[in-house]
Parts: C-alpha cells; structure tokens; sequence
C-alpha cells in the first residue's frame, strides 16, 4: 500500500521519448492514440539475404540536438536515444539540476535500462580488425557498447551525483526500471529518479537470429500491418528501436517546487518463470504472479485496474500466454479491463518497450484515452479479451498497469495511479 508519507511516495513529473511513430513523448502519444503504424521497410542496410526486410526504424532524428557532435560520434545509437529522451523528460518536468546543491544531486539517480547496449560497437570492431587491423579499433569502443553508458551520459549531463543502475532484462527491462525508482524513493534513499529504458537493436546479424528463431513477423509485403498483438493471423513480432525516460519524484519533492504530477507509480513486482531460455511458461503462472504481487503491494484489486497495457509482442507463444495470465491474476475481470497492445504500431523496443508502455499508461491517466490494438481483425479463440481493437477509446483511467515479458522467463509489471495527496 502506498505510503501517505509524502516524501516516500514516487510521482512522474516528466516524460521524453524516441520511438518509430514520434521522437517526443507527445507526438509518441498522439499517434498512439490515433493508432499510427510504425513499420516500414528496412533502410539501415542491404536486405537482399535476409528472409525478414522490415522493422520499425526511428525516422528523422538528430542526436546532435542534446549531445555534443564529438560525443556523438564516439557513442552508440542506443546512448544517442537515451540522452535526447532523458533531456526531454527533464525539460518537460521544469526540474532544475543546475540550481540544486551538490548535496541535492547527490540524491539523484539515473536508471536507464537496455536489453542489448551498444552492440553495433562489437560488430563494427570485428571488421575493423579484420579489414585494418587492432590498431584502428576506437579506443572509445568499449563505453560506446557498455550497457551501463546512456545512464551515465545521462547522469553526466546533469551533474546527478546518486545511483547510476542499468538492468539488462531483455524485454522485461523497461518495465524494471519504473521498480527500481518506485523502491528508491520508497526507501528514502532519492528524491528523484530518471527512468526508463533504450534500444537500438536493429543490426543484421539480430535479424538474421530472430528470423531464424522464427520470432519476427515475415510478412514484408505490409509492413504497417505486420505487427498483430492477439490476431489469429499473427506470425511474430516486428523489430524496433526507440527510448523512454520519466523523471520521478518524491511527490513531497514535487510538491515543494510546484511540479505538475501526471500519475504515481504505486506497485511493482518481478518474477521468473524458470522455464525456457525464449518460451514463456505455457500456464502464465509466473506472469499472473508478478500481476498479482503488484496489485498487493500497490494496495489495489483487480477490479480497480481500468487499462492493462500489454507486453502484446504478436507472437503465437506471448499473446496467448499473457492472455491466460492476465486470466489467472483477474479472475473474472479480465473481461472487463481494457486492455492495449502499443506493440502493434512501434514494433518490440525489446528493453526500451517497458519505458514506451510506461508512457502509455500515464498518457492514459492524463488524457483519459485508451490507446487502440491496431490490426487487430481475426479474433483468436485463445485470446478473447477486451484488446481495444483499431479505434481508441475515451474512458477516465484512475489505475493502469504496465506488462514486460522477457526472454529468459523474466516477467515485470508496474503500476500507476492517478495522484491524489
């Protein structure tokens, strides 16, 4: 149960993010809300070999705009992401950094988790090595793959002195994050926390893994409609990269310096299915335990949860699982909850799906807008619930919970509610 002391409860302030349909958190939004698709063919590299020729690609962004040109070249994608998400979610927030005191800063913390890092960095210094040589390998290689390192660059940015975290949780990472801001500011440990998760994952030898894993969607002749979250006709998920960062605060924090608060984060779980390096556990037992664990520690039943957004990846495995899950943890409420798969128009961020979803939930509070399950059009027996299908929906949200599922069997939900003192 959320705590009424005001300095323990943890309130967003901020969002930022960079995703294939809008590289702001609002534009991010208003697609969503109007059900935008995100997939289109592969531009970043020659296809002709690959079975799977589409993905759902960031479009016109400039990294130069929140980080210096030099330090651009010198770090990866998934850091230039995170940093312009990060310093979105800040501006927005009105928060000031630069008039705080050391000692205040030193109760900041980034956390920015990623499923993959800097990956192209070990790829690219492969063939450096064989085309040139070691000695032309960048030394900078090393933080620009690092996982760890859009956290940091971000924490640089501003002078944030508390913990820096990055979790890598496959597709269940973003979702953590939001956990551990919930606990870091539970404890007393920080009074604001950065959050959230990027990804840019889309390298040729990731897609030739995928695709012959037969997880991503092959259907390259509709790209905008390849992505199916819970439709019969669903064959996989279509690979994307993006970012997603909230500033969260203590809502005592917030308060004193006239923040405006969009929703609270009330609850938080994580489990393991401890089943299969990539299948999800076919009863949803571990998922419906996270579901569950986290309403109780959020203090709330299932019946007061108003939207689910799902992890909804489009494959045949996931949807079903997470619907027999979502199942499990409502009871007969699952029929009853409005339910929204974001997947279905900005493809599978893998660890920046969480942050993007985050972003959903608490657009849905503020706006009061379920966003739809696009592509949804042969109902699965299987997959019988509420999924929004095609069209938003206005409808006042008070609570929604947020689903990641990764491999590995790592399975992460939160919770966020709209903030009363």
């Amino acid at each position: 149960m959320p705590s009424s002391d005001l300095s323990r409860r943890a309130v967003v302030t901020g969002m930022g993010a960079v995703t294939p349909i809008g590289n702001d958190a609002e534009t991010f939004l208003a697609n969503l809300y109007a059900g935008t698709p995100g997939g289109g063919p592969i531009t970043t590299f020659d296809t002709t070999r690959h079975d799977v020729k589409i993905a759902a690609e960031v479009k016109g962004f400039d990294p130069s705009a929140t980080m210096d040109r030099k330090m651009v070249r010198r770090m990866s994608r998934f850091i230039h992401f995170g940093v312009a998400a990060g310093t979105e979610a800040v501006d927005r927030s009105g928060i000031d950094f630069a008039s705080m005191a050391p000692e205040q800063r030193d109760r900041v913390a980034v956390v920015v988790n990623t499923g993959g890092g800097g990956m192209e960095q070990v790829i690219d210094g492969a063939d450096t090595i064989r085309d040139k040589g070691p000695g032309q390998v960048s030394p900078f290689a090393i933080p620009a793959l690092s996982g760890s390192m859009a956290a940091a660059q971000v924490s640089m940015k501003y002078g944030l002195t508390g913990p820096v975290i990055t979790q890598v949780a496959a597709c269940a990472s973003g979702v953590i994050a939001y956990q551990d801001a919930l606990r870091l500011i539970a404890m007393g440990e920080c009074d604001v926390v950065l959050a959230g998760g990027s990804e840019a994952p889309l390298l040729p030898m990731a897609f030739a893994a995928l695709a012959n894993m037969t997880a991503l969607s092959k259907r390259n002749d509709d790209p905008e409609g390849a992505s199916r979250p819970f439709d019969r006709t669903r064959d996989g998920f279509v690979f994307a990269e993006g970012a997603g960062i909230m500033v969260v605060e203590s809502a005592e924090h917030a308060m004193a310096r006239g923040a405006t608060i969009l929703a609270e984060i009330v609850g938080a779980s994580l489990t393991a299915d401890a089943y299969h390096i990539s299948a999800p556990e076919p009863t949803g037992r571990g998922a419906a335990m996270a579901m569950t664990n986290a309403m109780r520690q959020a203090g709330v039943a299932p019946d007061e949860i108003d939207h689910i957004v799902a992890h909804g990846t489009s494959t045949p495995l996931n949807d079903v699982t997470e619907t027999k899950a979502i199942k499990r943890a409502f009871g007969d409420q699952a029929y009853k909850v409005a339910i929204s798969a974001p997947k279905s128009m900005v493809g599978h961020m893998l660890g920046a799906a969480g942050a993007a979803a985050a972003i959903a939930a608490v657009g849905s509070i503020r706006d009061g807008v379920i966003a739809p399950t696009i592509n949804y059009h042969e109902p699965d027996p299987e997959c019988d619930l509420d999924y929004t299908p095609n069209v938003k929906r206005e409808k006042r949200v008070d609570t929604a919970m947020i689903n990641g599922f990764g491999f590995g069997g790592q399975n992460a939900v939160a919770i966020f509610r709209r903030f009363v003192e």
